[in-house]
């Protein structure tokens, strides 16, 4: 296996953490951003305001963005695979 290869292997794992990870950071976020606001309006400063919604918008990512995540990592496995076994 080359250098190159193996570049290119790492590269696709980057980008098959992303395409995982990315999209419930992202909600996170999103969600965190608008508790913030809400209670920089409301000057209420209650710590579990911004865990539990932010808890409850990340499950449900999860559960709708399932089937995507585990379809990507198994894709990404296939490949993996594939590689080993032209070793």
């Amino acid at each position: 296996m080359t250098i190159a290869e193996i570049l290119d292997v790492m590269q696709d794992a980057f980008l098959v953490m992303i395409q995982v990870g990315g999209p419930i950071l992202i909600v996170a976020l999103v969600v965190g951003l608008v508790i913030s606001i809400l209670q920089a309006t409301t000057q209420i400063q209650e710590q579990t305001l911004s865990f539990v919604p932010k808890l409850l918008a990340i499950l449900l990512s999860l559960v709708l963005l399932a089937n995507f995540m585990l379809n990507t990592l198994l894709s990404f496995t296939e490949r993996i695979f594939d590689i080993i076994s032209t070793l």
